[in-house]
């Protein structure tokens, strides 16, 4: 089994070698079992628990720091929300208004995560926009090739339809000229 197989695989596969072990005569609960087929696959699992292990912790710490960022956030707008509600408490006409803002400051957060959101989804459809605007001017460009190649060397290489045909053999045309086309930048 390759490196790759992870914890629950390999004790998926160690149960079904117990299951599927024979039985000992007379010993309802005892099997015989191959010993380096269990042993290969405990030593695989000895191998990827620590990968398996230190990519969770890794998740794990990603998460605590994101959420202890969020926190001190969170802890900062609302010690300024205090403080702007214990300056304006001191008079009672204004409390109205303390109250106010500190559910502004708190819609604001949560709009902030939204807009956070939209950001990015806006991000990606404009790269994909500018993809697809660089794909259109490679296209026409082509085709602007194309046209002038057309144009040098004549339509179509197909020949006429019998009725079209004279009676008399036409002139023979002169063997083209190989021109080299290169691309006009400024286009």
């Amino acid at each position: 089994m390759a490196m790759e197989t992870n914890a629950l695989q390999i004790i998926e596969n160690l149960y079904k070698i117990v299951a599927e072990a024979w039985g000992v005569p007379l010993g309802n609960e005892k099997c015989i079992i191959e010993r380096e087929k269990v042993l290969s696959q405990l030593d695989e699992l000895k191998a990827c628990l620590p990968v398996e292990i230190a990519e969770a912790r890794r998740l794990v710490s990603t998460r605590t720091e994101y959420m202890n960022s969020a926190r001190k956030e969170a802890e900062a707008m609302r010690q300024q929300a205090e403080e702007q509600v214990r300056a304006i408490i001191d008079k009672q006409a204004i409390m109205v208004e303390a109250r106010r803002r500190s559910e502004e400051m708190l819609s604001s957060a949560e709009l902030r995560s939204r807009e956070l959101r939209r950001v990015a989804g806006d991000y990606v459809d404009d790269a994909l926009r500018r993809t697809e605007e660089a794909m259109a001017e490679a296209l026409s460009q082509v085709r602007a090739t194309r046209g002038r190649f057309t144009a040098v060397y004549g339509g179509s290489t197909e020949e006429p339809a019998d009725e079209a045909k004279s009676e008399e053999k036409p002139a023979e045309k002169p063997a083209p000229t190989f021109v080299e086309i290169v691309p006009d930048v400024e286009e």
